[in-house]
């Protein structure tokens, strides 16, 4: 997911976007442990988008105060 499309969302959907994302990460983590996981760069893109959700939340945030 591109920058642009996380900045049109509102709060509510970061929100959620942001615990799917959670939830993806412990599952790529759990399948790297057992040896299942082939591409061990999604660990590091999803780590990524979940960094961006974040800033962008906080953002959204801050603006609302």
């Amino acid at each position: 997911m591109e920058l642009k499309e996380l900045k049109n969302k509102s709060v509510s959907e970061l929100e959620t976007l942001l615990t799917v994302e959670r939830l993806k990460l412990k599952d790529l983590r759990f399948k790297d442990a057992n040896k299942q996981l082939k591409d061990v760069r999604q660990i590091r893109e999803n780590k990524k988008l979940l960094a961006q959700i974040l800033t962008i939340l906080n953002a959204k945030r801050q603006q609302a105060q």
